[in-house]
């Protein structure tokens, strides 16, 4: 039962499968919301309901898919999420609101694809009802520790104190339960508030009596502290080993870059590009890049007419500055100027910070909903960039972060986006510490790269317009 909620690869990402499984269990709910809102709705009219079966399948489904993408748009189906109740409400009334604004355009497009607006409150009203208590079962379901992989950690040292750190919440270890870290001899123990296991027999036989699922390799000194013979003999008998890095990667969706060597970018699966895949890449950022313009274009000209209302006609709109793209080339990322004419008058380049005075009314407005990065759209046409990957940083910026960020530089084995993996996983990075912690993101997302992570991101941008997620 543990292949309910473990981890697998769908186009080289992972994904914890217990949430799609209730993504599919939602979307056979919803479909079946809007039988049940026509049923209800023509209740006392049985001639009219047999009239409308002909395009109800239709009607079911396009309603079914539409309202599972708006729920997946809101981060519903992220097992990390940290919400209560109220936030899950919240979270669930946006996306039903997204659906109807959907919903919306599709009937206007094929009118004869039209649900009947008080079949579709009915369909909606127990779509949402049908949302909230599969989520409270699947959740009750999920979290039960029959249905966790069961996780040993070699190692109590630093290395291995990184998993107590970095996964300490619930959330943070939905689908496995650590059974214990394991001391090995000449080894400092630093592990707090974690099961510390001194083993009297061989490791494989401790995995064996006690049904261990996987061992995740956390030690500080390889060389002469790891039993080589009992990993050997635990993975002979089904058992999952793993390297920290690529656990963290499994389960954080990130690379542990203080625990990557040089050589694991080397022979790890991943990093690599086809001219095929390129092609691809390019004609997808193109094509979304085009409907992002004919969907957004009215908010970009109340963008300019708001410009010119807080700083006068004629004020400039647009602001250009210097960034690193695909293989260290520099180019000029257009953004709506968010900030005051002459922000940086000394020409000094600055991170900019929370409550930043340099911001004005509209932009602060504009950088919230992400209003201001619209104009990139230019850039993703010329080239210069791509709908969705690594943000592009200043120049002055990449050159101090290259000599003190491990790795810095291989952020840019791909071009930069106008929205990106580390902006759905971490907030703004405005310090060395953040650029540490988004670059673990970003680096995953260039060892990843695919259409179908591409896409992930894209319905999730919604959730970081909506809830204001890295804004700055």
């Amino acid at each position: 039962m543990t292949g309910l909620v473990g981890t697998v690869r769908i186009f080289n990402h992972h994904i914890n499968v217990g949430y799609y499984w209730l993504a599919l269990i939602d979307l056979l709910l919803f479909g079946g919301a809007v039988y049940a809102g026509a049923a209800l709705y023509f209740l006392n009219l049985p001639g009219s309901f047999n009239n409308l079966v002909d395009n109800l399948p239709l009607q079911a489904v396009i309603f079914a898919v539409v309202t599972t993408l708006a729920m997946f748009s809101m981060g519903l189906y992220e097992p990390k999420l940290r919400e209560g109740v109220n936030g899950i409400l919240l979270r669930t009334a946006g996306a039903f609101g997204l659906m109807t604004a959907a919903m919306s355009l599709i009937f206007y497009v094929m009118p004869n694809l039209h649900i009947w607006r008080g079949n579709f409150a009915l369909a909606a009203a127990i779509a949402f009802a049908a949302a909230l208590t599969n989520r409270l079962l699947w959740t009750r379901f999920i979290d039960m520790e029959q249905f966790k992989r069961r996780v040993l950690i070699l190692g109590t040292g630093t290395t291995a104190a990184t998993i107590s750190d970095k996964m300490r919440r619930k959330a943070d270890r939905r689908g496995f339960r650590i059974v214990g870290f394991v001391r090995q001899m000449g080894e400092e123990s630093v592990i707090e508030r974690e099961p510390a296991l001194t083993l009297d027999c061989p490791l494989s036989e401790y995995v064996r009596r006690n049904d261990i699922d996987e061992v995740v390799v956390a030690l500080e000194d390889r060389r002469d502290n790891m039993p080589q013979d009992d990993l050997m003999h635990c993975r002979s008998m089904g058992v999952n080993v793993l390297d920290i890095v690529d656990f963290f990667e499994k389960e954080a969706g990130k690379v542990l870059i203080q625990h990557a060597h040089p050589s694991w970018f080397t022979f790890s699966s991943g990093f690599q590009r086809g001219d095929a895949t390129n092609i691809v890449k390019r004609l997808f950022d193109v094509a979304m890049s085009f409907m992002l313009l004919m969907i957004s274009w009215p908010f970009m000209l109340l963008a300019v007419v708001a410009i010119w209302m807080e700083d006068g006609v004629g004020a400039p709109i647009l602001y250009k500055q210097r960034r690193v793209g695909l293989d260290g080339r520099i180019f000029e990322v257009i953004k709506f100027r968010s900030m005051t004419v002459n922000a940086e008058g000394d020409g000094k380049a600055r991170w900019a910070t929370a409550n930043d005075v340099r911001v004005t009314r509209v932009g602060k407005f504009m950088r919230k909903t992400r209003i201001d990065e619209l104009p990139q759209i230019l850039n993703v046409m010329a080239g210069e960039m791509a709908f969705v990957g690594p943000r592009p940083e200043r120049p002055e910026f990449v050159r101090e972060l290259n000599e003190t960020v491990p790795f810095y530089e291989k952020r840019h084995c791909v071009k930069p986006g106008i929205t990106g993996w580390a902006q759905m996983n971490y907030p703004y990075g405005a310090s060395l510490d953040d650029t540490f912690s988004k670059l673990e993101y970003d680096l995953y997302y260039v060892k990843h790269q695919s259409l179908f992570l591409d896409f992930l991101v894209l319905l999730q941008t919604a959730e970081v317009i909506l809830f204001g997620k890295g804004a700055r």
